[in-house]
């Protein structure tokens, strides 16, 4: 026979008042939670989730809305994030809108029909408008990665620093004697392509450095956008010394194209890259990387989700998380010796 709230309750010493709060995600203390997690391993209790919804109007499920479950630093921070909410009993189902914002608002009401607690995007649609349905039905949502100014102080956020991630990156450059440096940024109209195209810009007029158009490359946070997008910079930019790609997916592809060509790095064209996962670090030479914290970005999530179900008085008060990224060096940049004052002219 299946074991019971009364089997753990016997078990435990405990009352089910508190056995049952625990079960619907709510905050015990420490030496109970303990107990009751050992009995529950010790008796095998299973929760039946459907009756439990029923009666909790809870399905312990959170949604997740991503652009692109190939990307590997999305599966990451889900990863991390999945591995907090299973922890405390919660599933997730997992929607990939192909960067579509027509899919990316079918994936939220999906979601929403199938009763989720709480929904987590990273989104591409720039207005939010497909978000607006979970705000409406008062179900916790949580930003992730990228920000949509439309929904200021009405959801919670978890990003990273991406302007100053840019801005750290190019400056860096700078002071290795680089004036001539390109950009392979993401798509125009995604908030933290914006950021980090602005952190360019921003650390280049810091320096009093023109910023060329023909420097500036968009793309679509794809390896095969990277690739193209590289090879437009190589056509429009000859003289360019320097590159920074600002997604993990548009380094590899930058890569790829330049071992192609057998472009030489740093000789040739110096490169900083993004994300600082298993691949990028085995590319020779190994490359300097902006790094970010994956696996934080998961757990603050998922923080703030559980943070919004055990205190649900406390919706209106919005977290707006922003972590810091490190610059991680590497051997792909090139210092260009100045001579007789002029910066920037190699020796």
């Amino acid at each position: 026979m299946a074991a019971t709230m009364k089997d753990i309750a016997n078990r435990t010493g405990l009352g089910l008042a508190t056995i049952s709060k625990y079960l619907n995600g709510g905050n015990v203390r420490e030496k109970n939670r303990i107990a009751i997690e050992a009995a529950i391993r010790e008796l095998d209790f299973t929760v039946n989730e459907v009756a439990r919804g029923l009666k909790t109007r809870h399905t312990r499920t959170i949604g997740i809305v991503i652009p692109e479950l190939s990307n590997v630093f999305i599966t990451s921070v889900i990863s991390a994030m999945e591995d907090i909410l299973r922890q405390r009993g919660y599933g997730v189902l997992v929607c990939d809108s192909r960067t579509d914002p027509v899919l990316e608002q079918q994936a939220v009401q999906f979601l929403l029909n199938k009763r989720v607690d709480g929904i987590v995007v990273m989104p591409v649609s720039g207005d939010g408008a497909s978000i607006l349905p979970a705000i409406q039905m008062e179900i916790p949502v949580v930003l992730i990665d990228r920000l949509v100014e439309a929904l200021d102080g009405q959801v919670d956020s978890v990003s990273v620093d991406n302007f100053r991630a840019s801005y750290d990156s190019i400056d860096y450059l700078i002071q290795q004697g680089h004036q001539r440096i390109g950009i392979i940024a993401g798509p125009k109209g995604i908030y933290t392509s914006r950021q980090r195209l602005a952190g360019y810009r921003a650390a280049m007029e810091r320096h009093h450095l023109p910023v060329s158009e023909s420097m500036i490359h968009f793309s679509d946070y794809t390896l095969q956008g990277g690739y193209h997008a590289a090879e437009e910079f190589l056509a429009c930019a000859p003289e360019a010394t320097a590159l920074f790609v600002t997604n993990y997916e548009m380094t590899l592809g930058t890569m790829l194209l330049f071992n192609e060509m057998g472009i030489k790095i740093p000789d040739q064209v110096s490169v900083i890259g993004f994300d600082n996962l298993e691949l990028a670090r085995i590319v020779n030479p190994k490359l300097t990387i902006v790094e970010q914290p994956i696996r934080e970005l998961g757990i603050r999530t998922a923080e703030i989700l559980l943070e919004r179900f055990a205190k649900p008085e406390e919706a209106e008060k919005r977290s707006k998380v922003v972590l810091s990224t490190s610059l991680q060096l590497g051997n792909s940049v090139k210092k260009i010796v100045s001579s007789n004052g002029d910066r920037g002219k190699e020796i």
